[in-house]
């Protein structure tokens, strides 16, 4: 059982119309959304973690089933758990279609990510 609760991020519009949280150089960040987006940090803090990442952000067609993903040098239920470590920080959402996982990347992952650091210019 996870202990990751889910929290909402306070979404802002930029300039381009996107829609992330502030980068941390303009606003401070609220402690609901600090704990969130550390969350999607530490999730990509592990090597296999962020293999997956890359694996499923990469794939054609932005998805990519379990079975195509898992040779990452460790066992089948050991990828399992990092997936759904991906899955808890809000990283990737799956969708099973018959006996296999499809994996996406989640839809503002990258967006909220990039937007904290983003550096003012």
């Amino acid at each position: 059982m996870s202990n990751i609760k889910v929290l909402e991020l306070t979404p802002v519009v930029t300039d381009g119309g996107m829609v992330c949280c502030p980068p941390v150089v303009e606003k401070e960040l609220s402690a609901p959304d600090a704990e969130r987006i550390s969350a999607m940090f530490k999730a990509l803090g592990d090597p296999v973690r962020l293999r997956l990442f890359s694996k499923v952000a990469s794939h054609a067609g932005g998805e990519a089933c379990v079975c195509d993903i898992s040779d990452v040098g460790v066992s089948q239920p050991t990828v399992s758990h990092h997936l759904k470590k991906l899955r808890d920080a809000g990283l990737l959402t799956s969708e099973r279609r018959g006996t296999w996982v499809y994996y996406k990347v989640a839809p503002q992952a990258l967006t909220v990510l990039a937007g904290v650091l983003t550096v003012a210019r």
